[in-house]
C-alpha cells in the first residue's frame, strides 16, 4: 500500500473527528448556546449537509486543478473551520462554521479517495479504502472520546481548539509527504464523468449507502443522552462508551476491508442485517447501562464492517469517473447523516423518547438491505454499469474486477 495511502487516512482521523465529537458534545453545547438537544443535533446534520453538497461541487471545481495543491487549500479550510467554531459567539456561527467545514471536508474526502483507488489495482480497492476508513475508526476510537472528556473537563470549545491542532499537523503531512502528481496529457472532462448517472446501479448503490449509513447515525448521534437519560450512567462514562464504539469501528474496519474485495455483496447483505439487529436491541435494552455499552461497540463493528464494501461497490460501478465516484460515495453517506440525526430527533421531539432514534434507525437499515439485495440480483443477471463499461472498455466491471487501475488524475 502507499505511503501516500497512510497520509490520507492520518488525515481523516483530524476530519473524522470533528464529524463525530458532537456526538458527545450535545449536552453542553445545548446548554451553552441555550438551545434544545434535538436542535443542537442538527449541528451534525449541517456537517453531513455540507458533505452532500461539498462533495460533488468541489469535485467537479477542482476535477483539473493538482490533487496535492487542492489536498493542501482544502486542509487549511478545514483547520481555520475548527478555529471559527471555537470562538464562536452564538449557535448561528457555531452552525455556519460546521457547514464550512464539512465542504473542505468533503472536497478532502472525494479528491483524497479518487487519489487513493487510483494508485492500487482494482482488486485492492476496498483495501486502499479501508485505510482511509481506518482514520475515521481510529477518531472514533481516540478522537471523539477525546473531545469528549475535553469538553467534560475544559469545557466543549476545547474539543472544536484540539481538532484545530490536529488539522495543522495533517497539512504538514499532506504538504510534504503525498507526492506531486504530473497532469494527465489529456484533460478530464466532467461531460464523460456525468455519465455514470445513466447507470441505474449506481443510483442503487447511493440509495443503500445513504440508507444504511442513516441508520447506524440515527441512533449514534443521539447516543450521549441515551446513556444518560435512559441507561442511567453518569456523564464521566460517555467517552468510554464511545471509545468502545470506535474500537468496534476500528475492528469491523479491519475485517471488512480484508474480506470486501472477495466477497462484496456478502459482506453488505451480513453487516446491514446485523446492524439492524443491534439497533433493535439496543432499543430494548438501553435502560441496561452494560447491554447499551456492549451494543454500541457490536454496533460499531457492525457499520464500519460494512463501510469499506459500500465504497468500494461504488466505485465498481462507476469506474469511469474516479472523482465523482469519489464525491458521490461521500454525498451519499452524508445524505444519510443528515437524515438520521434529522430522524433521529424528530422522534425524540415527538415525545418517543431517546430510545426512538434506534427504532427508527433499524427502519433504515431495513430499507439498505433490500436495496442491497436488488442490486445483487441485478448484477448476477449481468444489467449492471453498461455505462460505465461502454465507457472505460479496458475496465472489468466486477466486484474483483481487472487488475489494473485507471491512471491518477491530477
Amino acid at each position: 500500500m502507499p505511503l501516500a495511502v497512510y497520509i490520507l487516512g492520518l488525515s481523516v482521523f483530524a476530519l473524522g473527528t470533528s464529524e463525530f465529537m458532537l456526538s458527545g458534545l450535545l449536552p453542553a453545547v445545548a446548554d451553552d448556546m441555550h438551545v434544545s438537544i434535538p436542535r443542537a443535533g442538527l449541528l451534525i446534520s449541517a456537517f453531513a449537509v455540507g458533505m452532500v453538497v461539498g462533495a460533488p461541487l468541489l469535485a467537479v471545481a477542482t476535477l483539473r486543478l493538482p490533487r496535492r495543491t487542492t489536498l493542501i487549500a482544502l486542509i487549511s479550510v478545514f483547520g481555520l473551520g475548527q478555529i471559527a467554531g471555537a470562538l464562536a459567539p452564538n449557535y448561528a456561527v457555531l452552525f455556519v462554521s460546521r457547514v464550512v467545514s464539512a465542504l473542505a471536508c468533503a472536497g478532502f474526502w472525494a479528491v483524497g479517495a479518487a487519489v487513493a483507488v487510483a494508485m492500487v489495482p482494482v482488486n485492492a480497492r476496498a483495501r486502499a479504502l479501508a485505510v482511509m476508513i481506518g482514520g475515521l475508526s481510529i477518531a472514533n476510537v481516540l478522537g471523539v472520546p477525546a473531545g469528549a472528556f475535553l469538553g467534560e473537563s475544559l469545557g466543549w470549545r476545547s474539543a472544536f481548539w484540539a481538532v484545530g491542532a490536529a488539522s495543522a499537523v495533517a497539512l504538514v503531512g499532506v504538504a510534504t509527504l503525498i507526492p506531486r502528481i504530473p497532469l494527465p496529457d489529456g484533460k478530464p472532462r466532467l461531460r464523460d464523468e456525468l455519465r455514470i448517472y445513466r447507470d441505474r446501479q449506481v443510483w442503487l448503490t447511493i440509495s443503500l449507502i445513504a440508507f444504511s449509513a442513516g441508520g447506524v447515525f440515527c441512533a449514534f448521534s443521539y447516543l450521549a443522552p441515551l446513556l444518560t437519560d435512559v441507561s442511567g450512567l453518569d456523564e464521566g462514562w460517555v467517552p468510554a462508551v464511545l471509545a468502545l464504539f470506535g474500537i468496534g469501528a476500528l475492528i469491523g474496519t479491519t475485517i471488512g476491508g480484508r474480506i470486501a474485495d472477495a466477497h462484496l455483496f456478502g459482506v453488505l447483505l451480513s453487516g446491514i442485517a446485523a446492524s439492524t439487529v443491534l439497533l433493535v436491541a439496543l432499543a430494548l435494552l438501553a435502560q441496561y447501562a452494560v447491554a447499551a455499552a456492549l451494543l454500541a461497540f457490536l454496533l460499531g463493528v457492525s457499520a464500519f464492517y460494512t463501510a469499506p464494501a459500500l465504497n468500494a461497490r461504488l466505485f465498481n460501478v462507476a469506474t469511469a469517473a474516479p472523482t465523482l465516484a469519489a464525491a458521490t460515495t461521500t454525498a451519499a453517506f452524508n445524505l444519510g447523516n443528515t437524515g438520521g440525526p434529522w430522524i433521529g430527533g424528530a422522534a425524540i421531539d415527538a415525545g418517543l423518547g431517546f430510545a426512538s432514534p434506534a427504532w427508527a434507525g433499524a427502519a433504515l437499515t431495513v430499507a439498505a438491505g433490500v436495496l442491497t439485495a436488488i442490486s445483487l440480483r441485478l448484477y448476477r443477471r449481468g444489467t449492471s454499469s453498461r455505462v460505465v463499461t461502454r465507457a472505460t472498455p479496458r475496465i472489468e466491471d466486477g466486484e474483483n474486477g481487472a487488475k489494473i487501475a485507471p491512471e491518477i488524475q491530477a
